[in-house]
């Protein structure tokens, strides 16, 4: 059984930093790429970063140089170092694997909360 763990949400002034960690289990953690994603209140979820194990990276425009994805492979775990922060990237942030094929992320963490105060 897959599960997908997040921690290290919570309230933080405008320009202030977090950092994010997802710890997966019950599974090859180093073979499958990962990624956060975030939920704003009445908007779609969408894909903050990702990265592979290579380790690739890649970044949504909105958070390029201000959010860092890394990956330990010896800790099972992802991070995301959000720096700057700012009121609109408050909202609910999802950790997830995506399959070999990249087609689609498919195990999910039960999301933490992360809002920016102005």
């Amino acid at each position: 059984q897959v599960q997908v763990v997040e921690s290290g949400g919570g309230l933080v002034q405008s320009g202030g930093s977090l950092r994010l960690s997802c710890t997966v289990s019950g599974s090859i953690f180093s073979t499958n790429a990962m990624g956060w994603y975030r939920q704003a209140p009445g908007k779609q979820r969408e894909l903050v970063a990702s990265i592979r194990n290579g380790p690739t990276t890649n970044y949504a425009d909105s958070v390029k140089g201000r959010f860092t994805i890394s990956r330990d492979n010896a800790k099972n775990t992802v991070y995301l170092q959000m720096n700057s922060l700012k009121p609109e990237d408050t909202g609910v942030y999802y950790c997830a694997r995506q399959v070999l094929d990249g087609a689609h992320y498919d195990y999910w963490g039960q999301g933490t909360q992360v809002t920016v105060s102005s």
